[in-house]
């Protein structure tokens, strides 16, 4: 289960009263699921209420907590709610529907997977209620709480939203958060001139918080004079924002007392930090800005973080409070020449290119590298020991480096921007994030075409293209793949050629079109032949192959198989062994070789397992399942199926999570339970109408038919099967007009 929450507030005080109003909701029964708007102006501790509370309460959501920064208040643009939905969809996995692509669809997905769970729900920072609708369950038994300096009475109105409005603290309350933090460096401050302190500071508790730790730095200052330093900052800044004055003000003057009171190399990397693509960073990004070494950053950052400039959120991590990040941004605007803020960005964004092509050198080592120009970076990327570490930082770096290529491209840097979405790729493929995926693919595409690179462009409309296929937006795939075969043969690269084409061949296996995916596959296997490419040539075989199954040329195809699982097992490809043995067991099956089948499409598990590769693991899982239909171990294909569609469903690959519940139909049938089977086909046959897939459809019509034709519903029957004709109309390969047949005979009987 997730738990998501950001760690608690160190030294947190008072609030007693908004807390027992959070509470309160824990022993109501609402009919819908609860919603809970805390509002109040910038820096009144609405984010730390709501993150002390959620982590007292965790033991009244036994299903786990989910936490988004919506950065409503960023400098940059707020989070889309599809973004967040993609986050919390994986995050949930099963039982739901797949992760689409649309954002109703996805919505309709979260909405589902909550159905039945008690979860918290925090939703940090929310600029509107547009933002936070989508991301609304739809049942009772989950909490939602909002931060927002905003009351969004849209909320209320629709969803009947409570609001809990946080005003600046009681005197006496700000005057113990700053006896709190003082506690251990200072005592015998006159509580008179703690109440003046917290006057100055607006009694808000960011900026509490930072007067606090400064005066706790300066145990034998008199508070007197660190007051009047106060008192004479303030009077040299104007309202941080259109809201209350007194208060941003305050605000103001207390980032920058503070501000100015840090050394040089200190203040420098606090506004240069403003300049970061997001609010959070790793210590070398940070470096990087700079060009200083990681262990002077280092330093530099704990003095940041112990002034409260910056929060520590993580090992080797850190971030920021929007308010400050906005004040960082305007020092950095106001006390740097603007050519010095453009090299810096150069500089982090450089870096995470330069970083992201290290990881993706040892995540897809045989996929194309990008051209990087060979430049000294302060600190050097960073030096990933196996696939496995180079996909963490991946993980851990994601929403930068899509940050990033929206900055590169916001600053003109296209050769950065396309470079940036190129590279990103290797990620990608791997995790199926389909909205970065086609939102950073385009962004580079656009990029490259500004700056007239056409390599740049065919490396995006091949991104685009595999984005597209393993969506299944097949037509778009299709055209992606087009477009970048024109490049490439523009450009006249034979290895990039002969990869797009085993990319539209993807493609035309999955539309259905064995024939035209054959011609494509063979010239891109003789192209790699001429390169005398080891490890691209016996790949694309495999999947000439499966064209040639589809065509009805068995033989043609286990002879190519067979050679691959021998390359494949001296060259130790374990990805690629198993593979093939997925396509042999499909070829044994059809030749009624049933125990080969099994034998081959278990190896084929066992090697996904080993390589801890979700994308082989399910669509493996579903051959497995298949298999032991055929051997007669209903209820084991059951188990196959079952783990095939969970894990096609947190990959978003819902064309294939469809097939995997086909295959638990066919499996309920076996087991002589007609009524489950039905439903399964059921539900394949709404994906696949969604998708527009005619070929799945007819087949699953068949397996729908065949799991009513128990005498109920014999007008349901025959309607089925004449829908899974017609659509067969357009299919011409054997494995169409064997269904054609089988199709036609039970037709007959039906009369």
């Amino acid at each position: 289960m997730p738990w998501q929450l950001p760690t608690d507030v160190g030294g947190f005080v008072n609030r007693t009263a908004e807390q027992e109003a959070l509470d309160r909701l824990l022993v109501e029964h609402p009919p819908a699921a609860q919603v809970l708007v805390i509002t109040g102006t910038a820096g009144v501790g609405k984010t730390s209420l709501a993150l002390h509370w959620a982590h007292a309460v965790h033991g009244h959501f036994p299903d786990g907590q989910l936490y988004a920064n919506l950065h409503g208040h960023d400098p940059h643009a707020p989070v889309a709610p599809v973004q967040v939905l993609d986050r919390f969809l994986r995050t949930l996995g099963p039982p739901a529907a797949a992760i689409p692509t649309d954002l109703e669809a996805m919505a309709s997905s979260y909405r589902t997977l909550l159905a039945g769970r008690r979860m918290l729900i925090v939703l940090d920072n929310a600029s509107s209620a547009a933002q936070v609708r989508p991301l609304l369950p739809g049942g009772p038994g989950c909490l939602v709480v909002v931060t927002s300096r905003h009351r969004l009475s849209g909320l209320s109105v629709r969803e009947g939203a409570r609001h809990l409005t946080l005003e600046v603290l009681a005197e006496h309350d700000a005057v113990e958060l700053l006896r709190t933090v003082t506690a251990d460096y200072r005592s015998g401050d006159d509580p008179a001139e703690l109440a003046q302190l917290a006057r100055l500071c607006a009694r808000l508790p960011l900026a509490l918080r930072i007067a606090a730790e400064r005066a706790a730095c300066r145990p034998r200052m008199l508070l007197d004079d660190l007051i009047q330093d106060l008192r004479d900052e303030s009077s040299l800044w104007d309202a941080l924002s259109g809201e209350d004055e007194e208060e941003s003000e305050a605000v103001r003057s207390v980032f920058a007392w503070s501000y100015r009171a840090l050394p040089t190399d200190a203040a420098r990397l606090f506004r240069m930090l403003g300049l970061h693509p997001t609010g959070e960073f790793s210590t070398s990004a940070a470096a990087a800005l700079t060009s200083a070494s990681t262990r002077q950053t280092r330093r530099l950052l704990d003095g940041l973080a112990a002034t409260h400039l910056v929060e520590q959120s993580a090992a080797d991590r850190y971030r920021f409070h929007d308010l400050l990040r906005a004040y960082a941004v305007d020092q950095a605007r106001s006390e740097q020449a603007p050519q010095e803020s453009e090299r810096a960005v150069r500089r982090v964004l450089g870096w995470y290119l330069h970083a992201a092509d290290a990881a993706q050198a040892l995540m897809a080592p045989n996929e194309p590298r990008v051209p990087l120009d060979p430049v000294e970076l302060t600190p050097e990327p960073p030096v990933f020991g196996d696939e496995a570490s180079a996909l963490q930082w991946f993980e851990v770096e994601h929403e930068n480096l899509v940050a990033a290529t929206r900055t590169a491209t916001t600053m003109g840097l296209d050769d950065v921007a396309w470079r940036l979405a190129v590279v990103l790729r290797a990620f990608y493929m791997i995790r199926n994030p389909f909205q970065d995926w086609l939102a950073t693919s385009q962004l580079g595409l656009a990029a490259a075409q500004r700056d007239a690179d056409r390599h740049g462009q065919a490396e995006l409309h091949e991104s685009l293209g595999m984005a597209y296929t393993q969506s299944n937006h097949l037509d778009l795939a299709a055209e992606h793949y087009q477009a970048a075969l024109a490049f490439r043969r523009e450009l006249g690269g034979s290895f990039g050629e002969a990869l797009t084409l085993n990319g539209l061949g993807l493609v035309e296996l999955r539309r259905r079109r064995p024939a035209f995916a054959q011609d494509v596959f063979e010239h891109s296997v003789a192209l790699f032949q001429d390169l005398h490419d080891a490890y691209w040539e016996p790949r694309v075989a495999v999947n000439l192959a499966e064209a040639r199954l589809a065509l009805g040329r068995s033989a043609d195809a286990e002879r190519l198989v067979r050679a691959g699982l021998e390359t494949f097992r001296e060259k130790g490809d374990r990805w690629a062994e198993g593979n093939a043995l997925r396509v042999l067991s499909e070829i044994q099956l059809e030749a009624r070789r049933e125990n080969e089948a099994l034998d081959s499409a278990l190896s084929a598990v066992d090697l996904a397992l080993e390589l801890n590769n979700s994308v082989a693991e399910g669509h493996w899982l579903t051959q497995l399942g298949h298999a032991q239909r055929a051997t007669g171990r209903a209820a084991d294909a059951l188990t196959s199926y079952h783990r095939a569609a969970t894990l096609q469903r947190r990959l978003a690959d819902r064309s294939r999570e469809a097939l995997a519940w086909d295959g638990t139909g066919q499996a309920y049938l076996a087991l002589g339970r007609g009524k489950e089977a039905s439903e399964f086909h059921r539900r394949a046959l709404a994906v696949h109408r969604e998708l527009g897939d005619g070929w799945q459809c007819a087949v699953v019509l068949c397996h729908l038919a065949d799991a009513l034709d128990n005498g109920d519903a014999p007008t349901d029957v025959q309607r089925y099967r004449l829908e899974a004709l017609g659509l067969l109309d357009g299919f011409t390969d054997p494995g169409a007009a064997r269904l054609r047949e089988r199709i036609t005979s039970s037709l007959q009987q039906d009369i």
